[in-house]
């Protein structure tokens, strides 16, 4: 009988076990996706302690913390770091079956080498041991531990980039580079949306008075990114875009209605980011760019929790609007006239599972291995059943192996044992079929597999 987090944790065949401890656990990490704050990568961050490491803005916990019934000040409160994280801990095997539970452990082992059980006994041990290494390290240290060998970033159009600069310009062995994420730009009902516009003309040096304005200042800022590494955009989708062409004569009326202070209903508003990811995906095709699109997060469902908080604090689910026809609608649309760029469908819904898998096959031609992706596993669905789930049906409509494999999503540097956890999974379930008799046990072919997804089809996919 296994036990707790032993060495072979989560492989339950020989072959997942020679997959993983072969293969698998000392790749190379490319984290084509994540919040990390490049302001902390090029100071260099070093943490106070564990409590800031793991608790500071990570909205998991909070979540987890708060459904637990620990109260606000020991989550977002002014109780200090110590208590914050005694709480944690001691409410931590409550959740059971939470990946958090696992995460944390791993964390524990890889990081720190601490192979202690996280409860209310042993908390004030793991917080004196981990605090003891943490004084040794910085972000970097984290980083390069981890082997991270690419981690992106999450940009606005209008940041200078300067701080990737200094840092490409550091020792750090990790490379660290930009993404493109124009969410301010295209969620035109938001406060803030027209001084948005004026702050983006002043960095471009023309004013945007007009739809033709806005999408020549995006364009502007992707070359600047592209000058300076970045090879992906990322776009929440939230709402669902139409499904119809959007002309851009469509678009400069809805701009004038919205700077003219009119509000915009929804079906406007599915307008306008239909008309605007038409016209960036052009763009990001003759960059031969990536477009990562999230779809399908229903946000800030608390009024309480963002009057008090603001946006990502742990408010946010998974919605069960429906994103089908207007996610075929704008790739056949860029497809129909060879503009279609390389596209990552991430679905936070696991209910929309089967019908991405299905979807992302309408649009390959052959240029690039799995050219529209099925994202990994994200957010609400990064967790054992959901990595499984997202695999198997993958694996069911379209060809595993050219998968580019995990993603952080985090902003939090202790993180990389997540993809750690993934390969773990996808080792799994290779293992699984080849016992089943479903895949041969043809070692060469399965150590491909792994490689693929875990990094080689990631840093060809992206060209890094």
């Amino acid at each position: 009988m296994p036990s707790f987090m032993d060495p072979h944790f989560l492989l339950d065949t020989e072959t997942a076990q020679q997959l993983y401890h072969d293969v698998a656990a000392e790749l190379p990490i490319i984290d084509y996706h994540s919040h990390l704050q490049q302001g902390e990568i090029a100071a260099k961050k070093q943490f106070r302690n564990i409590a800031e490491l793991w608790l500071a803005g990570d909205h998991y916990k909070w979540r987890l913390m708060r459904s637990a019934g620990v109260s606000e000040d020991f989550v977002t409160g002014p109780q200090s770091d110590e208590a914050k994280f005694l709480a944690f801990c001691r409410v931590l095997p409550l959740a059971a079956g939470n990946p958090i539970y696992h995460w944390c452990h791993l964390e524990l082992r890889r990081i720190f080498g601490i192979t202690l059980t996280i409860n209310a006994t042993n908390a004030p041990r793991i917080w004196e041991q981990a605090n003891t290494r943490l004084a040794t390290m910085t972000c970097w240290t984290l980083l390069e531990q981890a082997k991270v060998e690419v981690a992106c970033t999450t940009d606005d159009p209008v940041d200078d980039l300067a701080q990737h600069e200094s840092i490409a310009r550091s020792g750090l062995s990790t490379r660290v580079l930009p993404a493109f994420r124009p969410d301010a730009a295209m969620r035109i009902n938001r406060p803030g949306f027209a001084d948005y516009l004026v702050t983006l003309g002043a960095k471009t040096g023309s004013p945007i008075t007009r739809y033709a304005d806005l999408v020549a200042a995006l364009a502007d800022r992707v070359a600047y990114f592209h000058q300076r590494g970045a090879r992906i955009s990322d776009h929440a989708i939230d709402l669902p875009i139409s499904s119809d062409t959007v002309s851009v004569d469509a678009c400069e009326v809805l701009l004038s209605r919205r700077l003219s202070g009119a509000t915009l209903s929804d079906a406007e508003q599915a307008a306008f980011q239909r008309g605007l990811l038409q016209d960036l995906g052009t763009i990001y095709a003759r960059h031969q760019w990536a477009m990562c699109l999230h779809i399908g997060a229903q946000r800030n469902n608390s009024q309480r929790g963002m009057q008090v908080l603001g946006p990502d604090t742990g408010y946010d689910a998974i919605s069960d609007a429906g994103h089908s026809r207007g996610i075929a609608g704008l790739l056949d649309a860029l497809d129909a006239d060879g503009l279609l760029p390389k596209t990552i469908l991430f679905c936070l819904n696991p209910a929309m599972n089967e019908m991405l898998a299905a979807l992302i096959g309408c649009f390959q031609d052959g240029s690039v291995a799995g050219k529209v992706q099925m994202g990994p596993a994200w957010w609400f669905n990064d967790h054992k059943d959901g990595n499984l789930r997202q695999l198997r049906a993958l694996a069911n409509h379209g060809v595993l192996g050219s998968f580019v494999g995990m993603v952080t999503d985090s902003r939090s540097f202790a993180s990389y044992p997540r993809h750690d956890y993934f390969r773990r999974l996808l080792c799994r379930q290779l293992g699984r079929w080849v016992q089943d008799g479903e895949y041969p046990d043809d070692q060469q072919a399965l150590e491909t597999l792994v490689r693929g997804v875990c990094y080689d089809n990631a840093k060809r996919y992206f060209a890094l």
